[in-house]
C-alpha cells in the first residue's frame, strides 16, 4: 500500500537548503520513494493560512521504506540541518478510502 508523505516547511534560515536539495533526493529515490510535488505555490481555500514556505508530497512503497529512508544515517545530518533552518511538519498518510466504512460518506 502506498505511504505518503507530506512536509509542511517554514524556512527561517536558507542556508540549509541547497546542500539538502543536492542530496535528499537521491536517498528518497534509495528508499523508493518518488516526488509528486515540491512546490512554494500554497494557497489557502479555508481556514487560517499555515505559515508555510513549501509543500512536499513524496510517496513510499510502505510504511516500512518511510521508516528506512527517516532513519537513514546519510539523512541524519539533513534532517538535523532542516530542523535547525525550519519549521517543519511532517505526516504520513496511506490512501485509504473511508468512504463505505462510515454511515455519512458512501461509497461512488
Amino acid at each position: 500500500m502506498p505511504i505518503y508523505l507530506i512536509a509542511d516547511v517554514k524556512v527561517t534560515d536558507n542556508n540549509w537548503v541547497p546542500g539538502y536539495a543536492a542530496s535528499v533526493h537521491g536517498l528518497v529515490h534509495k528508499h523508493g520513494g518518488k516526488y509528486l510535488s515540491r512546490s512554494g505555490n500554497v494557497k489557502t481555500l479555508e481556514g487560517e493560512p499555515l505559515d508555510t514556505t513549501m509543500m512536499v508530497l513524496i510517496e513510499f512503497p510502505s510504511a516500512d521504506a518511510v521508516m528506512a529512508f527517516a532513519n537513514d544515517t546519510e539523512y541524519a545530518p539533513f534532517a538535523a540541518a532542516r530542523r535547525r533552518g525550519s519549521n517543519s511538519r511532517l505526516h504520513l498518510i496511506d490512501d485509504t478510502d473511508l468512504a463505505g466504512t462510515i454511515a455519512y460518506l458512501p461509497k461512488g
